[in-house]
């Protein structure tokens, strides 16, 4: 712990919650910035080990990130603080846009702006894979499972946590032969503290969806139920999840449509916090669907509970071990496997988020999807094209271009 008062770690971890645009790498970037250049509150090893921790666990690891951070400062207080600061301004914009959304997203000309959404959007997950293939994919045994992860997931419709599991055990039988350097742990705690950390926050996880079922709400204990599982199999960022969530969303519960679940990520990439708040976009839709805005409301923070209080006992639980854990080189195999074979998993959802943009019909065959070329929408490929060059050409940022492709679509109808 160090001398950082609880007011100094509120003002900080408020900055980074309201300017945590542009997805995990531009927040991290800005963490380091603040916590390791700016503050000092941790050194550079202390910010590359917890950074490393996170990225072995499920869910969003800047939000995790963000958590260490303040609990490395304040204990637990300091945890929370940073955690919710962190998520809650993106959850309160989220839940204004989705309602708004789900009352006004069938006026026509809120469709046609959403054109532009999606364009921006097929571009900022092709923008994701790259820069994640240039780090995961190192040698040909990476390139061969992020080949695999693509086919299993695109063509033969393999679950998304079946992909990831054999990736994470690839991973580390390819690294058998390495020898794991002795490290201590972070800190001294005791076995029955670690239990008595992961019960309480176990507890508080399960307790909403205990709730939920004890009342006989059944769409409410399906949707916890799904977001928990989610939750656990979020390796590799919400990108690769996305695409796992869109099956199930879309075409096995039937909560959403296609075109709402590419408008939901357009949403939250425009939004501070995690991309994985997409999550309590969906919990809202599909909830306004079942019982109006009061169901919406309460789907959306049920859907972010099960989906953040999980970050909260990893960190609290394995934050004390960081040094041990990472000195496990099968671990960094498991992670690296999966890395690669997640990069596959990010190449479906962009092709699959592309034909449902520039086709208007798109079939689910024995080998995949399935597009009706006399539906393809020559303006939908212009305005890929577009927003291809704004954010791949000219490299600007991603929050204006999505606000630009917005105008131009907008204006596009206006005009025609």
């Amino acid at each position: 712990m160090t001398d950082v008062s609880t007011s100094q770690l509120f003002r900080s971890f408020t900055r980074i919650g309201l300017l945590s645009f542009g997805g995990p790498a531009a927040q991290i970037s800005m963490m380091h910035d603040e916590l390791v250049v700016r503050r000092g509150w941790l050194s550079e090893q202390q910010f590359l080990g917890a950074l490393s921790f996170c990225m072995l666990l499920p869910g969003p690891e800047a939000m995790q990130l963000c958590t260490y951070a303040g609990w490395r400062l304040r204990g637990v207080l300091g945890g929370l603080i940073a955690g919710l600061l962190f998520v809650l301004p993106g959850a309160a914009v989220i839940l204004a846009l989705g309602l708004g959304y789900a009352t006004y997203g069938d006026l026509p000309m809120v469709q046609a702006v959403f054109l532009g959404v999606k364009a921006a959007v097929v571009v900022i997950v092709l923008q994701a894979l790259l820069k994640l293939a240039q780090r995961a994919l190192k040698g040909r045994a990476s390139w061969v499972l992020a080949g695999l992860g693509f086919v299993a997931m695109f063509f033969l419709s393999v679950p998304f946590p079946l992909i990831i599991a054999a990736a994470g055990v690839w991973g580390a039988w390819s690294t058998r032969g390495a020898i794991a350097v002795p490290a201590p742990a972070d800190g001294v705690v005791s076995f029955r503290q670690t239990v008595r950390t992961a019960l309480i926050w176990g507890a508080l996880w399960a307790a909403p969806v205990l709730l939920a079922w004890g009342m006989g709400a059944e769409f409410l204990t399906d949707l916890a139920l799904f977001f928990s599982k989610l939750a656990v199999v979020t390796f590799g960022g919400a990108y690769a999840v996305l695409a796992y969530m869109t099956d199930t969303v879309v075409a096995t519960k039937g909560w959403l449509t296609t075109a709402e679940m590419i408008d939901a990520l357009g949403l939250a990439e425009t939004t501070p916090g995690p991309l994985i708040l997409v999550t309590e976009f969906v919990g809202l839709l599909a909830g306004y669907a079942q019982g109006g805005a009061g169901t919406a409301v309460l789907a959306a923070c049920l859907t972010l509970w099960v989906t953040f209080i999980p970050c909260f006992l990893w960190i609290f639980t394995g934050a004390p071990y960081i040094a041990h854990i990472l000195a496990r080189p099968r671990l960094k195999g498991a992670l690296a496997g999966i890395s690669a074979a997640v990069v596959g998993v990010i190449l479906n959802l962009s092709v699959w988020f592309a034909l449902h943009v520039l086709f208007g019909q798109v079939t689910n065959g024995a080998l995949g999807p399935r597009p009706e070329i006399s539906s393809f929408s020559p303006r939908d490929a212009a305005y890929i094209v577009v927003a291809g060059v704004m954010l791949l050409g000219l490299r600007l940022s991603m929050v204006p271009v999505l606000a630009l492709m917005a105008a131009l679509a907008g204006l596009v109808h206006v005009l025609t």
